[in-house]
């Protein structure tokens, strides 16, 4: 699948998968931002990117960076529907102690395009039982 990306800052760097297997692909950050404990930043990556009709970007954490870093979106999950065009931005959480530089051009999240259903919502008087049946948080086990 291709994916057209339009640089819009000169230093962006476009998306690169890490390895062959990859399913996110890595976005990097456009400038230095400095992230203090406990708080959040937007981090502009400098790209705008037209996903094909049908996928969404999803951007998650890098494993790396929410481990050895205690950085990961503040949002856990961001989405880009495939009509934004808009600049990629990623709200970068600081769940550490002490403050963390990110510099222009390193790996601040991961984008995996995936495919979508639109649901037609019908409003029903009944829905089908099943054995779980309306059992909340934690009633399928320990």
């Amino acid at each position: 699948m291709k994916v057209n990306v339009r640089k819009l800052r000169e230093n962006a760097t476009l998306p690169a998968y890490g390895s062959e297997f990859a399913a996110g692909a890595d976005l990097y950050a456009a400038e230095r931002t400095e992230i203090p404990a406990g708080e959040t930043r937007f981090l502009h990556t400098g790209i705008a990117i037209e996903l094909p009709a049908g996928t969404v970007g999803l951007i998650y954490a890098r494993s790396g960076m929410a481990c050895k870093q205690d950085l990961a979106p503040a949002n856990k999950v961001g989405v880009i529907d495939c009509d934004y065009r808009g600049e990629i931005v990623v709200a970068l959480h600081n769940h550490g102690r002490e403050a963390r530089t990110v510099a222009a051009g390193d790996r601040i999240a991961q984008l995996v395009v995936a495919p979508y259903y639109v649901a037609e919502f019908e409003e029903a008087e009944t829905l089908s039982d099943t054995v779980r049946g309306a059992g909340g948080f934690g009633s399928t086990g320990k």
